[in-house]
Formats: structure tokens, C-alpha cells, sequence
């Protein structure tokens, strides 16, 4: 596999107040629809926002990407994207469930954050092999017989700089196998699991 881990020095400090607002409002949007059973999302979680932030921060600022276009797979309620974009990323976000999709744009409009979210699978054309080898489970947003997102967003997978992913157990090989076969060279992964925190990694061969 063409990618290596890279060590991201953080600043945790006081988050700033408008993402602190941002995040309380996401937060209690997430906790409504959850509570109020508006859709039954199987493995629906969201990600520590705080930590990824953070880390987003960190990549911006110390220019660790090529470039600025950032897509989140499998973005859910699309707050990753929207502090993305908060940081001066071209953020965009794919979800297979349309809910959620409607959900995260709302959020967006209502914070005036420049995201472009799509209903679709975030597998590229061609990548529906390696899911088939490499994945036994049955969770929905990795079926590749969803609408196709990327011409959707008028984009490729070889066009972003940064994809973040919330891969659960099981699912993390898959992700990053489907990044190292479309990514651009230079391009990087950004994951969060429960246990394992954030994960950074960078594309460095071309395949």
C-alpha cells in the first residue's frame, strides 16, 4: 500500500467561539434526530469533532495537503466538512442516506458555510471490486449501488487533497485501500476510530 502514517502536532487549546457555537448546535441537532428516531440509521455515530478539528487545524496551517479541496466520506450530519470549510478548506461532503443529507445542508445554510453535500456513494467508478474482496459486512453506505457522487460534485476522487473517513471496525482497509487506488500522489487521508483516535496519512507512489 502506497501510504504513509504522519505525525500531526496539534495546538488543543480553547476552540474558537464560532466553532465552539457551531459545534454546540451540531452536537444538539444530532442529539434530537437520534433521539427522535426521524430515520432508523444503522452504525449512524458521530465522529469527536473536537479532535478532528484540531487536526484539520493543523494540517491548514502547517500546509501538510497540496492543495485546499477536502471531501468527507460518508459525511453524515456534514460537520467535519463544515469545519473544513471554517478553515478556509473547499469543503464538500457524500452521504448514501438522504436524511442526512438534507440534515447537513440545513446545518450548513444556517451557518452560512460554503459546503456542497451530495446523496450518493463515495466508492469511485471501479472501486466496487475492492469492496467486494475486502468487505463481509452489510452496512449500507459501503454498497456501491448507490447513485455515483462524484459526477454529482462535478469531481473526482483524484481531485481532492484531503478525505476524511469514520471507518468502523472492519471497514478501515477498505477505506484506505479505495484511497490508495483513486488519490492523487500527495493527497491525505484523515480517519477517526473510538479507540484508535485520529490517523493521518499521506499517498506517496502512484499505483
Amino acid at each position: 500500500m502506497a501510504l504513509v502514517d504522519l505525525k500531526v502536532m496539534t495546538r488543543e487549546a480553547r476552540l474558537p467561539v464560532e466553532v465552539d457555537e457551531f459545534l454546540d448546535e451540531a452536537n444538539a441537532r444530532v442529539a434530537d434526530f437520534v433521539e427522535n428516531e426521524k430515520l432508523t440509521i444503522t452504525g449512524f455515530v458521530p465522529s469527536d469533532f473536537d479532535i478532528v478539528y484540531y487536526t484539520l487545524e493543523a494540517i491548514a496551517e502547517n500546509g501538510i495537503a497540496p492543495g485546499n479541496v477536502f471531501c468527507e466520506w460518508g459525511s453524515g450530519f456534514g460537520a467535519i466538512a463544515m469545519l473544513a470549510a471554517m478553515l478556509e478548506f473547499q469543503a464538500y461532503g457524500i452521504e448514501i442516506e438522504r436524511s442526512l443529507v438534507e440534515e447537513a445542508r440545513i446545518l450548513a445554510e444556517d451557518f452560512d458555510l460554503p459546503v456542497d453535500f451530495v446523496a450518493g456513494s463515495f466508492i469511485p467508478h471501479g472501486g466496487e471490486t475492492i469492496v467486494e474482496e475486502q468487505y463481509t459486512g452489510e452496512y449500507s453506505w459501503l454498497s456501491s449501488s448507490a447513485d455515483d457522487a462524484y459526477p454529482q460534485l462535478g469531481l473526482g476522487p483524484g481531485d481532492f487533497d484531503v478525505v476524511y473517513a469514520f471507518p468502523w471496525p472492519g471497514e478501515e482497509n477498505v477505506i484506505a485501500s479505495l484511497f490508495d487506488e483513486f488519490a492523487s500522489v500527495g493527497a491525505i487521508l484523515l480517519t477517526y476510530g473510538q479507540i484508535e483516535g485520529v490517523r493521518v496519512r499521506r499517498k506517496v507512489i502512484k499505483r
